[in-house]
């Protein structure tokens, strides 16, 4: 299964992926929770210590590691695009209560373009996730898809927005839709967050098909504590079990995941 959960910021997808990988594994899946949000967070909603968090270092900033693997050349011009990677996810992934974590990071490409050893060993990473892992794979993405190839797409199950109740969140729906759409992906769908009461299901259901609504979270106060006790909500809130845990229903339908243990 590889999901990639995307949205504006702010709007709770950490949220969300966060709570589908702790579900994930207590079915004992071998879930990969990957944070490719530049606003990197995941670790946090997962209930990683700040220090914990300090002593990861993003692959993107390991620089030593993309030159070897990449082959820069003294000029830093010439370089592999196709990289050996196959090895990363469990030499650099951090293991939280039965998830892994791995943090890819940014690619600075002020003044080179999108084509440097750090974005080449990202794509390459990423699509190797997808197509070639057999784990659970959840991505926590920004808003746009740029890190994803038409060729990784393919291995997908679920492209997942989070919205909240408000034009601008839903326009970012119709943007990614519209990129996804670009990617040779037909259907994105939806989880909308931060919810108050019917009148803001009622405005989701107006703008979204309902094929495409995967459901609802409500908002809660015992997810705004666990942020700021810097605990994972799935951990603090049963509410959000319960939601997310219908959603996850939902996502497993739509992926033909099969639910018999053999």
């Amino acid at each position: 299964m590889k999901i990639a959960v995307t949205g504006k910021g702010g709007v709770g997808k950490t949220t969300l992926s966060s709570t589908l990988s702790y579900l994930y594994a207590q079915e004992s899946k071998n879930v990969l929770a990957v944070d490719v949000d530049p606003d990197a967070n995941l670790g946090l909603a997962l209930g990683f210590t700040e220090e914990e968090l300090d002593s990861i270092i993003p692959i993107t900033k390991m620089k030593k590691l993309i030159n070897e693997r990449t082959g820069v050349d003294d000029m830093g011009q010439m370089f592999k695009l196709n990289p050996k990677v196959d090895d990363i996810p469990d030499k650099y992934a951090k293991e939280k209560n039965g998830v892994r974590l791995l943090l890819l990071g940014t690619v600075d490409t002020a003044g080179r373009g999108c084509v440097c050893p750090e974005n080449v060993m990202l794509k390459r990473l990423i699509s190797h996730l997808i197509l070639r892992s057999d784990d659970i794979v959840i991505l926590d993405m920004e808003a746009g898809l740029e890190h994803l190839a038409r060729g990784t797409t393919e291995g997908m199950d679920q492209f997942i927005v989070v919205i909240e109740p408000g034009a601008r969140s839903v326009q970012t729906y119709n943007n990614v839709k519209r990129l996804a759409a670009e990617l040779g992906i037909t259907e994105v769908n939806v989880v909308a967050n931060k919810i108050r009461d019917e009148k803001d299901e009622e405005f989701i259901r107006s703008r979204i098909p309902e094929e495409n609504l995967l459901g609802f979270i409500h908002v809660d106060p015992d997810v705004q504590d666990a942020d700021r006790q810097g605990l994972a909500p799935f951990e603090c809130s049963a509410k959000l079990r319960e939601e997310v845990s219908i959603i996850k229903e939902r996502i497993d339908r739509k992926s033909g995941l099969n639910h018999v243990e053999v």
